[in-house]
């Protein structure tokens, strides 16, 4: 399973970047809204020199048409951007059109099986179906995505499942376990990730013993 940073912000991109398992990133409007910059080119332009690696710059276009064009314009500002679209009638049409261009997209917003196997019939790379969403509504998140993975394998549909909407560390786990292609994760629980108490008491111990030999 790979790992995609859910973020906007350059600094933790950087941050991330460095430790060398993060091979793609996602953004969405509340995401630059968080940053308070509204200049998606110049956003996806700057993640694009951080990772390398698929990027989702999303459309705010809520018709077919106006998502066909700003999904072009879109693609032509790094050759690893993906073009993230949500899941609705007019989502669906502008997929099926820009998959035949080799515009690669990633439906986001998915709350169904339903939904999901749409978005492989309509020719999507990728699929976000939102588990933390879910949780909230007292649903199983990550039943969802553990439904889209099967129907997936069982057609050898070639859309890749991207869990989102990861709230903690578990999140993560269970998307892998349950055969997710990419789990995209906020900063704070990529840090999370790689936290253990026994890890720090291990270095404690490790330096501790070090020291008392050394200065004899």
């Amino acid at each position: 399973m790979h790992i995609f940073l859910d973020t906007a912000n350059f600094d933790e991109l950087r941050s991330a970047a460095k430790l060398g398992v993060v091979s793609g990133v996602t953004t969405n409007p509340s995401l630059m809204a968080k940053e308070n910059n509204a200049d998606l080119k110049s956003v996806i332009t700057e993640i694009a020199s951080i990772i390398d690696g698929p990027i989702s710059a999303e459309v705010i276009s809520l018709d077919a048409a106006g998502m066909i064009k700003e999904a072009r314009d879109i693609a032509k500002w790094s050759p690893n951007v993906v073009v993230k679209i949500p899941i609705t009638p007019a989502g669906l049409e502008a997929t099926s059109v820009l998959s035949k261009e080799h515009i690669k997209c990633n439906l986001t917003l998915c709350f169904s099986p339903n939904q999901a196997l749409l978005v492989a019939l309509a020719g999507a790379a990728y699929v976000s179906p939102f588990v933390g969403r879910l949780d909230d509504i007292t649903h199983d998140g990550m039943q969802l995505v553990t439904d889209v993975v099967t129907i997936y394998k069982q057609y050898d549909f070639s859309t890749q499942v991207i869990a989102a909407s990861i709230r903690h560390p578990l999140h993560c786990l269970s998307a892998a376990k349950a055969g997710a292609h990419i789990a995209t994760v906020p900063y704070k629980v990529l840090m999370q990730m790689i936290k253990h108490p026994l890890t720090d008491i291990g270095i404690e111990r490790f330096m501790a013993d070090w020291n008392s030999i050394s200065k004899t």
